[in-house]
């Protein structure tokens, strides 16, 4: 099935090394449990354009948080257990979560979702979200390299500077910086920086954090996580949540004259419709084709939306 019709990782047919469950067999997972987060919580958590509501969380990403949560406990105790084994002092580190998908498929939105229902885990009180915006190259570089159409690809990150900020992280170092992008500016934040400090877990997020090396490249940014969510959709559904969320962003950030994108508060609906439509068939559709959605196959688990970004089916790798 082409891109255009579906993006869905195919679990039920011929070999896999996934197992498909359904949502009502993942709820129950979770059907004891009570959501640790009030309404309120949940509706600032949530992304423009995005769906999300109590019956979600504890159907969905309680269960979720709770797997991670034994993946967590577990992976410490394995990691004491081999230093032991080693003879070297046992020095925990952080459990890394990488979380890929789309453009507008909801998979930032679920990165902070888990980071607060993941806190309220024993064994993982301290979380920290780092996004991969940080790591573009500011756009006077994508400028001087003529690559700022391609701006989400990954040529379009200083993969070096991702690269060795995970690895920091991975190694136990006390304070790692990482820079800060402003999507209001639309670039990064001269000078800022943001400080992830010894959590037990860091989840990643963005948009090609699942790729393999590419040539004459050893190390891959998904070689320091230890658990990988890839978040899945038809196409057509999130071309849909992309166009709906650029006319929200139309409605209200794009009316800051200090938005890069302000010009497209000025114009015509019709004719912001179609630049929208535009830089979906022209930058995200052909990204998610040729480098997002070719690193499903790499996740730990797939959460596959249906409408309205409700996850229809979880496809979990086989132990």
């Amino acid at each position: 099935m082409s891109v255009e019709k579906s993006t869905r990782a195919n679990g039920s047919k011929g070999v896999s090394p996934f197992d498909s469950i359904s949502r009502s067999d993942w709820a129950e997972l979770a059907a004891s449990m009570e959501s640790p987060l009030t309404e309120d919580e949940i509706a600032r958590i949530q992304g423009l354009g995005d769906v999300l509501d109590i019956q979600e969380v504890k159907d969905v990403y309680l269960p979720l948080s709770r797997l991670l949560n034994m993946y967590v406990r577990e992976m410490q105790s394995l990691h004491e257990s081999s230093n032991k084994f080693l003879g070297h002092a046992t020095k925990r580190v952080p459990f890394v979560i990488g979380v890929a998908g789309s453009v507008a498929v909801g998979k930032s939105t679920i990165a902070r979702l888990l980071k607060a229902l993941l806190t309220r885990w024993d064994g993982t009180p301290h979380v920290e979200l780092v996004t991969t915006d940080g790591f573009l190259y500011p756009n006077a570089e994508l400028e001087r390299r003529g690559i700022m159409a391609r701006k989400g690809f990954p040529e379009s990150y200083d993969r070096l500077a991702l690269l060795k900020f995970v690895a920091d992280v991975k190694s136990g170092e006390g304070e790692v910086k990482a820079p800060v992008y402003s999507h209001l500016s639309y670039d990064i934040v001269p000078g800022e920086t943001v400080t992830v400090q010894s959590p037990d877990v860091l989840i990643v997020e963005g948009l090609n954090v699942l790729q393999q090396p590419g040539p004459g490249q050893e190390l891959a940014l998904s070689d320091f996580f230890d658990f990988k969510i890839y978040v899945d959709a038809d196409a057509e559904n999130i071309t849909k949540w992309f166009l709906a969320r650029f006319e929200k962003l139309r409605e209200s950030a794009f009316t800051n004259p200090a938005s890069y994108f302000h010009r497209y508060a000025a114009v015509p609906y019709e004719a912001a419709l179609e630049t929208a439509k535009f830089i979906w068939s022209s930058i995200n559709l052909p990204n998610l084709r040729e480098n997002i959605l070719p690193t499903r196959s790499r996740a730990t688990l797939v959460l596959q939306k249906g409408d309205n970004h409700r996850v229809e089916n979880v496809l979990l790798r086989k132990l």
